[in-house]
């Protein structure tokens, strides 16, 4: 027997009316009793009733047990889902960035009041990844996670690939189309996929981590130079969050476009669409593909947390329990193609085992052994549209 719903609904902007709309073809025990909503002005689908502005409405009714928070605000997404829980309602969330940097406090407030705090749709929209690395990957040994995070980025290098469209050209179409925001720097710069692979490796590897320990470099700064030697040498240039195993029981977790060879699951995952590649020991490679953006993919994701609660389901992190759990390490060399027109950039990056090197006024590039020590201590000399880096090959330990 299920438990009946009563939902405090926290947003209604695409992704809560996606799930609305989804919701409306089911028939679930479960009532969205209330909506917060910021702007009260805006004409709405639903009675004027079910909504208010007043957050407090929602987390003092006692009879809403679960609330779902669907807002963009994340220190805003951060009060109501710590509320929430501490009044004892489940919760559902989509906020990755508030998510990723509350997660451990989150967790222990999950254990303290008995509540439950589910957030597939945080992580690649469509993709049920999050489920899987909590339940079927519960007792693997996983070698590396690593995919396409971002909708809007790889939108944005579709389009410069596929269509030759400039990067200008192609972010205004992403603009245009939702994909991204007026100010794009989250999505491009690859703060939103390193969120996302932050909330992942803790199920995978029972890591928490905090965001800022992690490097990310986006794809802002890519040139049509860099494109065409990417076609030249039968690559596409891919946004990758990477996490894996490596030494004695450490992983390594970093943000940075990659060249993608053919044979690579990722190199047909174009526009809005994400994937992911799950490399391990037992299940061997399994590849997750999906939308990761959109009012529908998401709400999917959503409403799949929301019946998953109807059965008291809760997250049980037990890799994050196990005493053995993994540590995490910058002891990592990476193989990078480096555009760059300032020579001392190479001397502080310490590069190493150069296989290839070209020179001229207007483009630059090397391809060699870097630390990622080395990228986090220069990387705000490394974002400049004069530079570009990108990862080619495997790495190893230090």
């Amino acid at each position: 027997m299920s438990t009946k719903l009563t939902i405090g609904l926290f947003g209604f902007g695409v992704v809560g009316q996606g799930l609305n709309d989804i919701i409306r073809t089911k028939d679930l025990n479960l009532e969205i009793k209330k909506i917060a909503i910021k702007n009260p002005e805006k004409r709405r689908t639903l009675p004027e009733e079910l909504f208010t502005t007043d957050s407090s409405i929602i987390l003092n009714d006692p009879e809403i047990n679960t609330v779902v928070e669907l807002i963009n605000d994340a220190d805003a997404a951060y009060y109501i889902v710590k509320t929430a829980l501490q009044k004892g309602k489940n919760v559902v969330s989509a906020n990755k960035k508030m998510i990723a940097e509350h997660l451990e406090e989150l967790l222990h407030l999950q254990e303290q009041y008995g509540t439950s705090l589910l957030y597939e749709g945080a992580v690649c929209g469509s993709i049920p990844i999050i489920r899987n690395l909590e339940e079927y990957y519960d007792n693997e040994l996983l070698y590396s996670i690593r995919g396409i995070f971002n909708g809007s980025s790889n939108y944005i290098l579709s389009k410069t690939f596929n269509d030759n469209l400039d990067y200008p050209t192609a972010l205004k179409q992403a603009q245009d189309l939702g994909f991204a925001e007026s100010n794009p720097i989250l999505d491009v710069g690859g703060f939103d996929a390193k969120s996302k692979l932050v909330i992942a490796v803790s199920h995978a590897y029972g890591v928490l981590t905090n965001p800022d320990d992690v490097f990310n470099m986006g794809i802002q700064n890519i040139s049509p130079k860099d494109i065409q030697y990417a076609k030249e040498k039968n690559f596409k240039i891919k946004l990758v969050p990477t996490a894996l195993e490596f030494g004695e029981r450490q992983v390594v977790l970093y943000v940075i476009p990659r060249m993608i060879k053919p044979d690579d699951f990722l190199f047909n995952v174009e526009n809005e669409y994400n994937g992911v590649i799950v490399q391990a020991a037992f299940a061997d490679q399994q590849f997750f593909f999906g939308k990761g953006a959109g009012g529908h993919p998401t709400g999917s994701a959503v409403l799949s947390d929301i019946a998953a609660l109807r059965y008291d389901y809760k997250y049980e992190y037990k890799k994050y329990r196990l005493n053995n759990a993994y540590v995490q390490s910058n002891d990592y060399v990476l193989t990078i193609y480096l555009r760059y027109t300032d020579d001392s950039i190479l001397n502080k990056l310490d590069i190493k085992e150069v296989t290839e090197r070209f020179y001229s006024p207007d483009f630059s590039y090397v391809i060699g052994k870097v630390t990622l020590k080395n990228l986090m201590i220069h990387a705000e000399e490394l974002d400049n549209a004069d530079t570009f880096i990108a990862e080619i090959g495997s790495g190893s330990q230090q």
